[in-house]
């Protein structure tokens, strides 16, 4: 109950997608009396989370083998581990099963509802939002901070857009955007032959020469070019630099995943144990037979129906430079349909680094991706929005035991 010299906080939350409901459910269980109130411009909520990893929900992510924030937080992982302090991808995991829904961990880290259906996330959230009194009001676009004027504090978690002018509602208050850009998506490569491959998967390295910037992990090859966790994760750190280039930029592939030297013993070991056999027929490092025979082609050309044996130290030389530095040229990105993530938005420094707070104006807050914060693939997005939602919970139950 609230005491006489308690004020029952408003609270209003502008988007009705992971970050805020998941703000909205955490200040309500933190502040039961506090009176919340999401707004969500379209018909329906969480759209975002239904659709994730495949429909799936990618919720978080087990963190292992992470020994830098940096190489899955391109940007605000400085913010991101301060928080971290606050609500991580531990208390993340236990809030799920606390809350009625069962997680299992993947090999690669990635944690996903035992259900393998993003709507038991949804479920969940809902069945908590009426739970404690939630307010959810649809079909309500917010179009200026002064629609809202009849609350305490106002939570933004419109999430990412690409577009520059969807944050204009927000600059009188001071603010700072970064400019937003596409992040996490497909490259469209403009060569029939690797098209022709679409369907193949295979564990490799992408990276743009010239730069440090670079990704391995599965590597899908697809009707318009390269797809595939690597993919993702190379465009997320690229995401500025191939936005500034118009998305055409020189690429290289290694295909075998493995370093110079360690190609060169694998063919010479290939031409002591089957010297007499066809190039295209002897395959190293176990690659699937369509691409190693694109590969083989790609390099030698007819030359690839000799035998091992007959290959020349330049042949030889130019098959180990195709498998660890295959040469392409982007031509474009293709957006990874409802999940393509945007980099930009409210710039960091424009906010209280423990809060989220607007350092401008008191009592706006901003959670989940309309910060200048963006992971890439695996469930460090989705990560960010619980952790960041969580701080700004406790910040605005925190502002109503001063009121």
């Amino acid at each position: 109950m609230t005491t006489p010299t308690q004020k029952r906080l408003k609270t209003a939350v502008v988007g009705g997608g992971a970050a805020g409901f998941f703000c909205a459910v955490c200040l309500k269980e933190l502040s039961p009396e506090a009176d919340v109130t999401i707004f969500e411009r379209s018909q329906k909520v969480l759209a975002k989370v239904a659709v994730s990893g495949g429909g799936r929900c990618n919720c978080t992510n087990s963190f292992e083998g992470v020994t830098d924030l940096k190489q899955v937080y391109p940007r605000g992982h400085r913010l991101v581990k301060r928080l971290f302090n606050l609500f991580d991808h531990r208390d993340a995991y236990a809030w799920f099963e606390r809350h009625g829904v069962a997680l299992t961990t993947q090999d690669d880290g990635c944690v996903f509802p035992v259900s393998q259906n993003s709507q038991t996330i949804i479920d969940c959230f809902l069945r908590e939002a009426q739970r404690l009194g939630v307010e959810i009001r649809t079909g309500v676009g917010i179009k200026s901070l002064e629609e809202l004027a009849d609350f305490d504090c106002i939570v933004v978690t419109t999430g990412g857009s690409p577009r520059r002018e969807a944050y204009d509602w927000l600059l009188p208050s001071g603010i700072g955007i970064e400019e937003p850009v596409p992040s996490l998506f497909t490259l469209n490569i403009a060569d029939e032959a690797l098209r022709s491959l679409m369907g193949t998967v295979t564990e490799s390295t992408v990276m743009f020469p010239g730069t440090p910037l670079k990704a391995e992990g599965p590597l899908l090859v697809t009707h318009w070019g390269l797809s595939g966790p690597a993919t993702l994760r190379l465009s997320s750190y690229a995401a500025r630099l191939l936005h500034e280039n118009d998305y055409q930029l020189p690429l290289s592939v290694n295909w075998a995943n493995r370093k110079p030297d360690e190609v060169a013993a694998e063919i010479q070991r290939i031409i002591q144990l089957h010297g007499q056999k066809q190039v295209v027929s002897a395959r190293p490092f176990a690659l699937s037979t369509r691409l190693w025979t694109y590969l083989a082609e790609k390099s030698l050309g007819q030359r690839s129906q000799n035998r091992w044996e007959s290959l020349n130290k330049k042949e030889l030389n130019r098959l180990a430079n195709t498998l660890c530095n295959d040469s392409f040229q982007t031509n474009g990105r293709a957006p990874f349909k409802d999940e393509f993530v945007t980099c930009g938005g409210v710039s960091l420094t424009s906010v209280n680094p423990t809060t989220l707070e607007c350092k401008t104006r008191p009592g706006l807050y901003f959670a989940g991706e309309v910060l200048d914060i963006d992971g890439v693939t695996g469930g460090f997005n989705f990560q960010a929005a619980w952790t960041t939602g969580v701080a700004v919970a406790m910040a605005v139950e925190g502002k109503s035991n001063l009121l």
